[in-house]
């Protein structure tokens, strides 16, 4: 089920569903998030969504395989996967990330190598 609900306005909804997953996965690692990486994150999901039609906006505010893959794009896209990279990849490679689910395997694929 999606933390996203189809709205008029998903453009808001998806970018406050991002920042909150971004939230989640930086204080689960126990990491302060690189705020400014954060915001160029949100502005990379910004532009991609606006670049879409707004049919295809409501497809993935309503299905979470098509949300991780945006999210991933912009996480990947926004230099986030640099940020701590040392430290989350060995978190990685020790299966020390915390309470994560799954669905963060999208971000946490990232620092695999």
């Amino acid at each position: 089920m999606s933390n996203v609900r189809e709205t008029p306005d998903a453009i808001q909804a998806l970018r406050d569903d991002f920042r909150s997953r971004l939230d989640v996965f930086y204080s689960r690692l126990k990491l302060a998030p690189p705020y400014h990486s954060v915001e160029k994150a949100i502005v990379h999901l910004t532009a991609a969504l606006k670049a879409l039609p707004p049919e295809e906006r409501q497809r993935i505010a309503g299905d979470p395989s098509r949300q991780w893959a945006i999210y991933r794009q912009a996480f990947m896209e926004s230099g986030l996967n640099q940020k701590h990279r040392g430290i989350i990849a060995e978190m990685v490679r020790s299966r020390q990330t915390g309470s994560l689910t799954s669905d963060y395997d999208h971000f946490l694929d990232a620092f695999r190598s």
